[in-house]
């Protein structure tokens, strides 16, 4: 198959491997295989992604704080896989956050996303509070390696009880790690870090050369 982006390793300063073309399945399998994600900036044609320094989150380093912990026993929640992949990623889209101004989930993103859905690639996970959803968070297999998008809570805790679910789910199909793209504090306090993109790329293809079946 030909290869549409250059090597991840060549990303400029900023991370941008490549600029232009669309959020559809093909480029997605391409980019996601290769350690590259897309990232719209306004006034910009797409940007694809793969910076010097990658969010992780490794499994044996997940940090549960104590009060969270307790929620989680004491939970009436409950969590279902892909049974709601498009209302889980407007959530998402619809989502305030303190630290940005509009979103990064335009309805191009929305709608190459749920077509990479529909082909079996991207993957939600839901939290419900009875017959509503409370919160989730969504992402893509990268073909034995899972990277984590964007999550929303309408409920205190609902995404983070949905991320330490998606854990234990990927926990027992073998895969150790999460790539989470960019820290945030959030994630930091759950023990994720950052590591080289050299490293990143290694975790990788050796995730993908094991071919782990995570759905």
């Amino acid at each position: 198959m030909e290869e549409r982006f250059p090597d991840p390793r060549e990303a400029n300063d900023d991370g941008i491997v490549a600029v232009g073309g669309r959020p559809e399945p093909a480029l997605l399998e391409e980019a996601y295989a290769r350690g590259i994600f897309p990232w719209p900036v306004e006034g910009y044609p797409l940007l694809w992604f793969s910076p010097a320094e990658r969010g992780v989150l490794l499994f044996e380093e997940l940090h549960v704080p104590r009060s969270l912990a307790r929620e989680r026993r004491r939970t009436r929640l409950s969590f279902t896989i892909d049974r709601a992949f498009e209302r889980v990623i407007r959530a998402c889209a619809a989502v305030t956050r303190a630290h940005e101004q509009g979103t990064w989930i335009t309805p191009w993103m929305v709608r190459g996303y749920c077509e990479f859905h529909r082909r079996g690639r991207a993957h939600s996970v839901e939290a419900w509070e009875g017959e509503e959803l409370v919160g989730g968070l969504y992402g893509v297999d990268a073909g034995g390696a899972f990277a984590g998008e964007s999550m929303f809570h309408l409920r205190p805790n609902a995404s983070k009880l949905a991320l330490l679910f998606l854990v234990e789910h990927l926990r027992a199909r073998g895969l150790d790690w999460l790539d989470i793209q960019v820290l945030t504090p959030h994630m930091e306090a759950l023990g994720a870090r950052l590591i080289p993109r050299e490293e990143f790329l290694a975790r990788l293809a050796h995730a993908r050369r094991r071919g782990l079946k995570l759905f």
